[in-house]
């Protein structure tokens, strides 16, 4: 080759497909990493050199999304708003209301947050089934509350990771029975299937690890508001552990007692934080603690002289 012709040497994959998508040279590079890029029908490499007449597909696997009027009458109507926190290419951070479940499941096969994703006419990522809309984690049905949603496979195994790194942080506000002497503690105890209930959860000997660290916020009649971090997420976790110390959340009628005021367990997932899969970036998020919890609170609060 010419020097004249060294000039106008083919750009590499990362680079070109970095600009030519209007993303990070990191962000492209995790795509190729991931195997979603190909070149000419074979895998990409992030040094290989994109020539003009070259035939490059970033096929990060989705699923298609599906027309809201298919699914109305099987969800017994319109589909939920959702309140989206964040959105982009790669994931989305849902507010996800009480009362709503994550994904569909024995009893609940429809109207659930899968559903009402897929509703929106984005694609998710697959990785976690196809019903799925590309969940990572979940919370409880009655639990209400940050959770982030990814849209690529890439995204989906970056989330996975740092889930299971523990760097992907979910902190709770809670309001449970009895005071604490204490103003932090760690519950390191293994939680399983009940072996009587298979509806609910327990402490169980050789169940799988389950951390959960939590902080006093405030000490009212009879009742504490806390502040909880999770170290792992198993099913039940925070209501398990909690119970199991003596404190359940207040209205949680599986784990505690029927509370006159409250129709749901006083649980919210109020802070989310996470490695973004594009560029490492660090995002925070924060959703405001429900008005019904609040009240809660309030309720319990001694009268102002």
């Amino acid at each position: 080759m010419s020097a004249a012709g060294a000039t106008v040497e083919a750009p590499r994959l990362d680079m070109w497909l970095a600009e030519s998508r209007r993303i990070t040279r990191h962000a492209a590079r995790t795509l190729i990493d991931a195997g979603l890029v190909t070149v000419d029908g074979r895998p990409g490499r992030p040094g290989q050199r994109v020539h003009v007449s070259a035939e490059v597909v970033v096929a990060a696997a989705v699923e298609p999304a599906i027309p809201p009027e298919s699914r109305a009458g099987a969800a017994g109507g319109p589909a939920t708003e959702l309140v989206i926190v964040d959105e982009d290419d790669w994931l989305a951070v849902v507010d996800k209301p009480s009362g709503m479940v994550v994904h569909p499941a024995p009893g609940h096969p429809t109207g659930t947050l899968a559903d009402a994703l897929k509703d929106r006419g984005t694609t998710w990522s697959l990785l976690g089934g196809a019903e799925r809309a590309g969940i990572v984690h979940r919370l409880d049905r009655d639990t209400s509350g940050l959770l982030v949603v990814a849209k690529t496979e890439a995204a989906h195994r970056s989330l996975a990771r740092q889930l299971s790194d523990r760097s992907l942080g979910r902190t709770y506000w809670a309001l449970v029975h009895g005071g604490f002497r204490e103003d932090t503690g760690t519950i390191d105890a293994p939680i399983a299937r009940h072996p009587r209930d298979r509806r609910r959860m327990a402490i169980v000997e050789g169940g799988r690890e389950a951390v959960t660290d939590f902080r006093v916020v405030e000490r009212i009649s009879g009742a504490t508001v806390l502040e909880v971090s999770l170290r792992t997420g198993r099913t039940h976790q925070i209501r398990v552990h909690l119970a199991s110390i003596g404190h359940p959340i207040i209205g949680d009628t599986v784990y505690g007692r029927p509370d006159t005021t409250l129709r749901r367990p006083a649980l919210h997932a109020m802070r989310l934080r996470l490695r973004h899969p594009a560029d490492g970036s660090e995002r925070s998020y924060e959703s405001p603690v429900p008005e019904e919890l609040v009240a809660a609170a309030e309720r319990l609060r001694p009268p102002v002289a």
